[in-house]
């Protein structure tokens, strides 16, 4: 690629300056490109990991800290007061000539939202383990989420210094817990505080470095030495590059064949073998290294350029034709296709507005020009295009396949919108799907003068964040914000405060119940007003089942020999749903049932779509209280991990707590807990288990599924 880069005068925002760079693009530049992302379980190092990539690829000239809130990715001030990555940050660096578009993700649970659409975008990733944990609840969660892309991943092992690192036990987590296929493209030389280097078991090298890293580990670190593996390693060495010859023969015929008949194999042999291994998912090569002193990230580099896909090594992205919903498949290869890019996140930046970033699946485009947003069918203007480096910008004149930017001037935009070149070419690509929230609290201005001000901030936030829902509850006159758990109401709470300057009252958590129906019944819906005129007249017999968990609600017409036109079919559907969103037993909505619409009868003249509609809400609420209805309630997946001294408190918590204790897993002297637990019981334990483990124990939890409520505890 070659880039062409002036500079502008300084903006007035010294914290933000803006570069203006002028691409011109090659059409091999592509085969040079990654977009990646570093996924894990909170506090696996993912964030410092970027950092350093950042500072070996000399995209930042300072080692930033997470504990000092100093790192480039996480720029939000609740992230640096708190030490954990909120929000998924995009930023790029160049390794060796390539491109490396790079997404820094959150780690906790309830903010994975954030994974989910990263991971809709990305081409590769890289999973950052725990060298003592392996494999942690979120890593399953992340790990999930990339299965459902089909996301290729390379391993990397963080943390090698840690008292009780095992590279090697972590592979195995791998394996038991992810049902995965790691292969160890390095070995470690020592671990923990005899951690010195890693074996490249491809190239026969060894990378040792400072014995202790840097004594500062913000401080500029001592190049390392590469070198002929040592003398004392050569055993270990053999031994494992055998096994990973092994193991990357398996997927490949020819390094088969060489490998049974003994044939020596070339250096570039396995990595081409390697990589095409990496790329259909059969294998994911592992690292190992210690961000935090700068050991093993420039090898990591190197695997992100050798094993993981560009854009053309992708499949062609599927999506259906605006005017007639035909299959359409996009690739970058196809240097004369339309463009087409999807949104996937929009955020309101404080100095120059809406921005939506966008993965650009084919063709090209400048910034200025009109396009056509093929989701919500109109015309947009596509302002500046711009180039993120977590909260910096820097203008480009022109996108193209396979590029991650952030566009102005999208102001009906988003997320999960299709953005093409015209509505002649126009296709609509696959939406993004995000998890239902869990929790909800009240809210409401302290003082009547920032009622809109508030209203404004809920709105915007919920534009961002597709996973915090805003509702207005008429009973109580209060509005009402649901998210993912605790600690993501608390941010979006405290960001409305800060940027909106909004002080706000909170209420008591409330929790996102749903009700669902135990067995079949039959009813009428029969809406007839005769007055002055025309009247209204619609009458319908439906039926209801019961439906497995997580099946949503479904609708089917049974409706044979014109009982109901079927211009009014749709109506009676509309108003069905509409009479679920409220249960008889809690007014929760109704959830995994189905709706069968089986006869009725119209008036030829005082028949019409309003009165069909509420005939069927008439017969959906008849349906309701006939098929003995019950409450769910979201239900937890817990991990708590404790010292073994406190097991007995934390198992007593719990059954208070309603929970179904799974399994208890021990390791040492520590003990992991699995277990359910209502999340209405939920509310709190952070503080609870900091009290009854004398801050020792840490513990995970996330969103399983909805179960039945016990009668004695549904509050009417």
């Amino acid at each position: 690629m070659d880039i062409i880069q002036k500079r502008n005068p300084p903006a007035k925002n010294p914290h933000h300056p803006v570069n203006v760079m002028v691409v011109n693009i090659h059409s091999d530049s592509l085969k040079n490109t990654r977009n990646i992302g570093f996924i894990a379980h909170i506090d696996a190092g993912k964030t410092t990991v970027t950092e350093r990539a950042l500072y070996f690829t000399q995209r930042i000239h300072r080692i930033g800290g997470v504990d000092e809130g100093t790192t480039t990715t996480d720029w939000m001030a609740q992230e640096r007061e708190r030490g954990i990555t909120i929000t998924a940050a995009a930023t790029n660096c160049s390794w060796k000539n390539h491109e490396i578009n790079i997404i820094d993700t959150p780690g906790h649970v309830d903010f994975t939202a954030e994974v989910e659409r990263s991971l809709r975008v990305l081409d590769g990733s890289v999973v950052v383990f725990d060298s003592v944990a392996g494999v942690q609840p979120q890593s399953e969660t992340v790990w999930r989420q990339a299965d459902r892309y089909n996301v290729p991943r390379i391993c990397f092992v963080n943390k090698m210094d840690k008292t009780g690192a095992d590279f090697f036990g972590a592979l195995d987590s791998i394996v038991r817990r992810l049902d995965a296929n790691p292969v160890a493209v390095q070995i470690p030389i020592g671990q923990e505080d005899d951690f010195e280097g890693v074996i490249d078991l491809v190239e026969g090298k060894a990378t040792i470095y400072e014995k202790n890293g840097a004594s500062d580990k913000n401080s500029p670190p001592t190049p390392p030495k590469v070198g002929p593996v040592p003398e004392e390693m050569m055993e270990d060495y053999l031994k494992y590059r055998a096994d990973m010859v092994e193991k990357v023969a398996e997927t490949d015929d020819s390094l088969l064949v060489k490998y049974l008949e003994d044939e020596p194999i070339t250096c570039g042999e396995l990595k081409a073998a390697i990589r095409k291994a990496t790329i259909a998912c059969e294998i994911v090569p592992a690292l190992c290294g210690t961000a935090l002193r700068h050991k093993g990230i420039q090898p990591l580099l190197d695997a992100v350029c050798d094993y993981l896909p560009s854009p053309l090594d992708v499949p062609a992205v599927e999506g259906k034709a605006y005017r007639d919903g035909e299959p359409v498949f996009r690739h970058p290869s196809d240097i004369d296709a339309p463009f087409a890019a999807l949104a996937f996140k929009t955020v309101t930046d404080p100095y120059i507005g809406r921005l939506a970033y966008l993965r650009v699946y084919s063709g090209r485009s400048q910034s200025g020009v009109r396009v056509f947003n093929a989701t919500k069918g109109r015309r947009e203007q596509l302002g500046r295009l711009v180039l993120m480096h977590a909260d910096k910008r820097e203008d480009v004149s022109e996108v193209h396949a396979g590029q991650i930017v952030a566009a102005v001037g999208l102001k009906s935009t988003s997320t999960g919108d299709t953005i093409c070149a015209s509505r002649e070419d126009a296709v609509i690509l696959e939406n993004i799907e995000f998890p239902d929230p869990v929790m909800s609290f009240y809210i409401e201005p302290k003082s009547r003068i920032d009622q809109d001000k508030l209203a404004e901030a809920l709105i915007r936030m919920a534009e961002e964040d597709p996973t915090f829902k805003v509702a207005y509850d008429n009973e109580t006159a209060q509005t009402v914000v649901s998210g993912m758990g605790e600690l993501h109401l608390d941010i979006v709470i405290d960001r409305i405060k800060r940027e909106a300057k909004v002080d706000a009252n909170v209420g008591k958590p409330k929790v996102a119940y749903r009700e669902t129906v135990t067995s079949r019944a039959r009813a009428e819906g029969r809406f007839v007003r005769q007055s002055g005129g025309h009247g209204q007249y619609g009458q319908v017999w439906m039926e209801i089942e019961p439906l497995k968990r997580g099946e949503g609600v479904q609708f089917e017409s049974k409706i044979v020999g014109g009982a109901i036109p079927q211009e009014f079919i749709p109506a009676v559907e509309n108003g069905a749903r509409e009479a679920l969103k409220s249960g008889p037993v809690s007014n929760s909505p109704i959830v995994d049932v189905k709706l069968t619409l089986v006869d009725g009868s119209y008036h030829e003249v005082d028949s019409s779509a309003v009165s069909f509609q509420i005939a069927g809400s008439i017969a959906a609420k008849a349906l309701m209280a006939r098929a003995k209805p019950i409450v769910l309630e979201p239900v937890m997946k817990v991990e708590v991990v404790t010292p073994g001294d406190f097991l007995g408190d934390v198992l007593g918590d719990l059954n208070r707590r309603r929970a179904q204790i799974g399994n208890i897993e021990g390791q040492g002297g520590i003990q992991s807990v699995h277990a359910q637990t209502p999340l209405a019981e939920s509310f709190g334990y952070a503080g609870v288990l900091r009290s009854l483990t004398q801050g020792r124990a840490i513990y995970n939890m996330e969103f399983d599924n909805y179960a039945p409520v016990s009668k004695d505890l549904i509050e009417l």
